[in-house]
C-alpha cells in the first residue's frame, strides 16, 4: 500500500520507465534528491508537491479529482499520470 511516507521511494523505483499523460504524451523521469525531473519540463516537481497532491487525493472522498487540473499543483499532468499508474487514482493506468 502506498502512503505519503513511502510515496517518494515508490517513485524512485519507477524512474526511467515510460509513462503517458492523459493527453497520451509519453514521458520518463529521473529523481535527484527531492526533485522529479521529466524531459518534457524545464522545471522540477518537488517531493513536497507530490505529497501535497497525494494528501489531496486521499481527502477526496467524493472522487471529484477526475483530471490533472483538479489537483491544482505545479506539474499536475505528470503527477496525475503517476498517480493513475500507481493506482492511487482510479482509472486506466498509463502503459
Amino acid at each position: 500500500m502506498i502512503t505519503v511516507e513511502n510515496l517518494w521511494d515508490v517513485l524512485i523505483a519507477h524512474q526511467g520507465e515510460t509513462f503517458y499523460t492523459t493527453k497520451g504524451l509519453p514521458f520518463t523521469y529521473t529523481i535527484k534528491g527531492g526533485e522529479f525531473f521529466t524531459e518534457r519540463k524545464k522545471k522540477s516537481i518537488t517531493r513536497a508537491t507530490f505529497e501535497k497532491a497525494f494528501i489531496k487525493v486521499q481527502e477526496d472522498t467524493l472522487h471529484t479529482i477526475t483530471g490533472p487540473k483538479a489537483l491544482n499543483v505545479f506539474g499536475a499532468p505528470y503527477i496525475f499520470a503517476m498517480f493513475r499508474h500507481l493506482e492511487i487514482l482510479p482509472g486506466k493506468p498509463s502503459a
